[in-house]
């Protein structure tokens, strides 16, 4: 039986832009059974100008694009090398997801920019990136990623597995033992747009959403759109945004009532999504887990036991997922399941940059 004892970083950086999350974790299994323990983590904010031009990544040239993924490499590898020296840590490598641009698997495409090479050189750590294109290559959604660590992490404690992030997925065992994840609907994504058109980053605590009344043809508008009557595996990427959601909102500058029926859209959805009749517990992780008025509008459309863990988690779980993966892509085992994505096969997904 396999037995790994591995101190590992995970570098997290979501489509919310809400900042970078990176995770000191150690993992370790005995008799094929995996553990794990939170070591230490920090979320870094972006400076302005790093922060617009991830904003428009999509946007540029391909030239402007490609010294993008260069400088952003630079940046997620100088705050590695911060944290390692703030948290006196001895990583065996870097795992990062880097910053998603386009997410298109349908035709083959997925781009996470934030090059490995870079990350490698200037934190002078081994680092493993790019994990979401050897999937979408063997014809898989290369998305959610995060499912293998929830059944192997977390598996045991809790039914569901929920992430409030970009987007909001959800990860759980079929009747089979079989890991079924797809990406619901977006959240934070949507959120953070609306609040943007009045000059804030985010709903803190779901402070304006609570403000706001329903508007029920467009809730009615937003439950109809045809990807959720689709059959998992699924993913969701920026473009279903600009496509499929902004352009029900138009211009309007009603921002309360917009966020009070998207978070009551996000919550149907979800709980439609937790398919189990009897109760079960769901642990709800990621920046939307701090929406509190979100959560009330979650708790009251299921009758299953909603659970949030301490704020570590919350904050780290992504993170410490990535660590995980690089882990299993370290010892060359499969971190990425056909089940979760449609590909023709598990997989190991990642390349590895040495620092030397």
């Amino acid at each position: 039986m396999l037995d790994v004892d591995i101190e590992a970083i995970g570098v997290m950086s979501g489509t919310s832009l809400d900042g970078v999350d990176i995770a000191y974790c150690k993992f370790v299994c005995v008799d094929g059974h995996w553990n794990w323990q939170p070591l230490t983590g920090n979320i870094y904010p972006y400076p302005s100008e790093m922060l617009e031009r991830l904003k428009h990544s999509h946007e540029l040239s391909g030239h402007d694009l490609a010294q993008l993924d260069v400088d952003y490499g630079r940046f997620l590898g100088g705050l590695v090398k911060q944290f390692v020296a703030e948290n006196h840590c001895n990583p065996r490598f870097v795992a990062s997801h880097g910053y998603t641009v386009f997410h298109e698997p349908q035709k083959g495409l997925t781009l996470q920019i934030g090059s490995g090479a870079h990350i490698a050189a200037v934190s002078g750590i081994d680092t493993i990136c790019d994990f979401r294109t050897k999937d979408v290559a063997l014809g898989g959604n290369g998305a959610p990623l995060v499912p293998i660590g929830d059944k192997l992490l977390y598996g045991e404690q809790f039914n569901y597995c929920l992430n409030l992030g970009g987007f909001a997925n959800i990860s759980y065992d079929n009747a089979d033992g079989q890991r079924i994840a797809y990406d619901i609907c977006p959240f934070n994504i949507v959120a953070n747009t609306l609040t943007r058109r009045i000059g804030l980053e985010y709903d803190k605590n779901g402070e304006l959403g609570r403000k706001g009344v329903v508007d029920k043809d467009l809730l009615e508008k937003l439950n109809a759109i045809p990807y959720y009557k689709q059959q998992p595996p699924k993913s969701l990427g920026r473009e279903f945004v600009d496509a499929e959601i902004l352009p029900l909102f138009g211009q309007r500058t009603d921002i309360e009532n917009l966020l009070a029926t998207y978070y009551q859209h996000a919550a149907c959805q979800i709980s439609r999504a937790i398919v189990a009749e009897d109760k079960k517990n769901v642990l709800v992780t990621g920046g939307g887990a701090y929406n509190e008025y979100f959560i009330e509008c979650l708790k009251n459309s299921t009758h299953h036991y909603i659970e949030l863990p301490d704020k570590s988690e919350i904050d780290f779980k992504e993170a410490i997922i990535f660590a995980f993966l690089g882990v299993l892509r370290y010892l060359g085992l499969p971190n990425c399941l056909k089940t979760v994505t449609g590909a023709s096969c598990d997989n190991i997904g990642g390349a590895i940059y040495l620092a030397k």
